[in-house]
């Protein structure tokens, strides 16, 4: 029972600590998108406003 419950809180962490990693590597890229002519900052805009679910997704779907 306790290397279960054990287990299972290192997948929780994990999660979490997934989450806050990939949200500071989108802050950081949302402030080198302000470097970049008009042009391209929508563009890099869009691509640093994706949320972590939605990234989850498709790394999911890219590695079947």
């Amino acid at each position: 029972m306790k290397a279960t419950l054990l287990i299972l809180v290192f997948f929780i962490i994990g999660a979490c600590s997934n989450r806050g990693i990939y949200e500071s590597l989108q802050a950081n890229r949302r402030y080198e998108c302000t470097k970049l002519p008009p042009v391209q900052y929508q563009q890099c805009m869009k691509d640093a406003n994706k949320s972590f679910d939605r990234y989850e997704l498709e790394r999911k779907e890219a590695t079947r």
